[in-house]
């Protein structure tokens, strides 16, 4: 049976955003293309003909975790306020608590050393394009470039958010979480 152009591309975003999903919950080789085509509500034959393998499923998934992060759609034209809450809102409880809709590079990050070529490389793009996004928020600094701001701003969020998901002491994941974003947000300038 033949599927329509319309057809195609919503199966393609069905199974983006169920990779996606699962990707970051379960982590990238704790999730098969059983489970995949499960979640997505299609066939084997419906995954491997719109991507031709699991690790081409698969960076095409982290692109597009990447993508729709809240960190993506930050506003060009912010400021250190927008970024004071964006931070506020990336270490707070609920984004930790739901890593399946949350920050691709606090999920998978740690993952990425072990992964092909193709995969690093859309982590790393991803990674540069939040930078500058953050570095057109920041005013320099006197002896500080924006982007190496914006890079310790992101790996102390990232970092911090691993660790809070990571500790098995409830109100110690939460000390990391308010600890971090009061101390990044106290190092941003002020507008």
């Amino acid at each position: 049976m033949r599927v329509s152009k319309e057809q195609a591309a919503e199966n393609r975003a069905r199974i983006l955003a169920e990779a996606a999903r699962l990707f970051r919950e379960r982590g990238l080789s704790g999730v098969g293309v059983d489970a995949l085509t499960e979640a997505a509500g299609l066939t084997h034959g419906s995954l491997y003909s719109q991507f031709g393998s699991k690790e081409r499923l698969a960076a095409a998934a982290v692109e597009h975790a990447l993508t729709e992060s809240a960190l993506s759609r930050l506003p060009a034209e912010g400021g250190p306020a927008e970024l004071a809450a964006a931070i506020g809102r990336y270490l707070s409880p609920r984004h930790r608590d739901a890593p399946g809709q949350g920050c691709a590079f606090a999920a998978l990050g740690c993952e990425m050393p072990r992964q092909g070529p193709a995969l690093r490389k859309v982590f790393t793009d991803g990674l540069r394009e939040r930078v500058a996004r953050f570095a057109a928020m920041l005013p320099g600094r006197r002896h500080e470039a924006p982007e190496e701001q914006a890079l310790a701003l992101l790996a102390g969020m990232i970092g911090a958010l691993i660790l809070a998901r990571a500790v098995d002491d409830p109100a110690l994941s939460d000390r990391i979480l308010a600890a971090t974003a009061a101390e990044l947000q106290d190092r941003l300038p002020k507008a």
